[in-house]
């Protein structure tokens, strides 16, 4: 796996836009705060040219254009690291144009993004060996003071930290608006995890981690891109952690998106699941909730589960090294990944 280096105090920090940019209110004054922030810190600011354009369907511009953004950014190294301006619809749609070859070819970049951006954190270490991180967008920088989820993928970033734990609880509304685009996480739900499969009290595992938002993931099985059998073999002897959060699917879309994800072969030598906190974990069919969705698929693997932790749309988020080698501890309502990046 290739490691990209980490930002020095006085590097640069770049935002492209392959899925939404950052044009309309609130996201165009965070953007703007975000940036602001982090030239404060001592970084040279890169906007790519899509950062603030809105001039594609589901995303910034066309689907050529957010390629050769992308292309740009990481084949001739604009800036240190990148951190997507925002989540969106149809990223997917980018990848025809993106150069993987050439990404793979060219010295390694730190991404960062989440939801959509699951295209390319996903793609990144699946296609082009090169790891890449699961975490907040643009906009989430804004806040001020940032919230402890915000300072360690920014410590991520500058590789002052690899282990992370939970947070004491969680957004379940935000009170972020148009006229309060600067309003920190609405904390109001105690963290509280599940441990089930082979584990119910307590359970550490380690291995390859990978994955992303499953509503994202779904659709590149079977596709060009999809060479996750390859990726699992290369790491059978790691073995494989998953991560998987979701967005807009209900109980029976997940489901069945794993039941996909199961036929094509995707959870081979797998050592573990982390399951982040559904956008919609109170939706049921009948008597048959999301949780029953992750968990009766996922349980046949006779490995650890971690439900409900702090990965995905509700946040805060911890960062995840897509592609990076950690272990999990689990134990009660307490959680730490930690990461070795000598392997």
């Amino acid at each position: 796996m290739r490691y990209p280096e980490f930002l020095k105090a006085d590097g640069s920090v770049g935002f492209i836009a392959p899925s939404f940019g950052c044009a309309t209110m609130p996201y165009s004054a965070c953007f703007d705060k975000t940036t602001e922030h982090f030239r404060e810190m001592g970084h040279t600011v890169v906007e790519g040219p899509n950062a603030r354009a809105s001039a594609g369907i589901g995303k910034s511009n066309t689907d050529e254009a957010c390629g050769a953004e992308v292309n740009d950014f990481f084949i001739n190294k604009k800036s240190d690291v990148i951190i997507s301006c925002g989540g969106g619809e149809l990223m997917c749609e980018d990848l025809p144009f993106v150069d993987f070859k050439g990404i793979a070819a060219a010295k390694p970049t730190w991404y960062m993004g989440y939801s959509d951006n699951t295209n390319l954190t996903f793609l990144l270490p699946t296609l082009c060996d090169t790891a890449a991180v699961y975490g907040p967008c643009a906009s989430e920088f804004a806040m001020k003071p940032w919230h402890p989820a915000l300072n360690d993928a920014y410590d991520l970033l500058r590789g002052k930290k690899l282990s992370f734990s939970n947070y004491n609880g969680w957004e379940k509304e935000q009170t972020k608006d148009e006229e309060h685009p600067f309003e920190p996480y609405n904390i109001t739900e105690k963290y509280s995890q599940r441990i089930a499969g082979l584990a119910e009290k307590e359970t550490c595992f380690e291995g390859r981690f990978i994955g992303g938002c499953l509503d994202c993931l779904v659709n590149l099985v079977g596709t060009p891109f999809d060479r996750v059998k390859e990726f699992n073999a290369r790491y059978a002897k790691d073995g494989i952690v998953w991560f998987i959060e979701s967005c807009e699917l209900n109980t029976m879309s997940v489901r069945r998106a794993l039941w996909h994800m199961e036929q094509a072969g995707w959870f081979e030598h797998i050592r573990g699941f982390l399951v982040g906190r559904p956008m919609m974990y109170e939706d049921r069919f009948i008597d048959f909730t999301i949780e029953d969705a992750f968990i009766s698929v996922l349980e046949k693997y006779n490995v650890p589960i971690v439900y409900n932790v702090d990965i995905g749309h509700l946040s805060p988020m911890m960062p995840v090294i897509s592609g990076g080698y950690g272990k999990v501890c689990a134990k009660e309502n307490s959680l730490t990944v930690s990461y070795d990046l000598d392997r």
